[in-house]
């Protein structure tokens, strides 16, 4: 596949999405350790729904795949969204879509490197996000890269019989201390 490094990082590079990688992204979000967290495991996705879905978002701005440099491969896929200029907010998306990947810190890097795009780049001053209660990998992940918990949603995400919380999560501008900057910002 082809892909154009944005962000580059220590371990992995942000690129714009591919869409190419149907099949891929296909294969990632029908797994249920993928699409669980996403709260999307009701949700069937074929190869022309994936296909079409990726085409589409590949137009829009700050969607990128997670690319891991030693292997030039995508591993999952980040974003920016909902963005007002005005106020400098967005909300933050993202997945690793390939399993062995996940533990790795791949990421938090990978957090690190849309959140420095986003606040050096974008001139944002605050990004938040949203996670089910069970992803407790996931909160951790956010509280390393200096998400704090903002509030809750309290039993809004129902599965297998039981209900969780929607966590919301937020990081200001000044809270944010990267391990590294991007290279190509003076």
């Amino acid at each position: 596949m082809k892909y154009f490094p944005k962000i580059k990082g220590k371990n992995l590079y942000l690129s714009p999405i591919n869409p190419d990688d149907y099949e891929l992204y296909t294969k990632w979000i029908n797994d249920l350790s993928t699409s669980i967290p996403l709260g999307g495991a009701t949700m069937t996705y074929s190869l022309m729904k994936e296909k079409e879905l990726l085409e589409k978002i590949s137009r829009e701005e700050n969607m990128f795949a997670i690319i891991d440099t030693a292997s030039n491969e995508a591993i999952g896929n980040c974003s920016l969204f909902n963005l007002n200029q005005i106020h400098g907010t967005a909300e933050l998306g993202i997945f690793l879509g390939a399993a062995e990947s996940r533990g790795k810190g791949y990421g938090s890097e990978a957090i690190e490197l849309l959140l420095n795009y986003g606040f050096k780049m974008l001139n944002l001053h605050n990004i938040k996000l949203g996670v089910f209660s069970f992803n407790e990998r996931g909160i951790s992940c956010y509280e390393k890269c200096g998400f704090k918990e903002f509030g809750r949603r309290r039993e809004a995400f129902r599965i297998n019989g039981r209900y969780f919380d929607e966590v919301h999560m937020d990081i200001l501008e000044q809270d944010f201390d990267p391990d590294f900057v991007i290279e190509e910002l003076p």
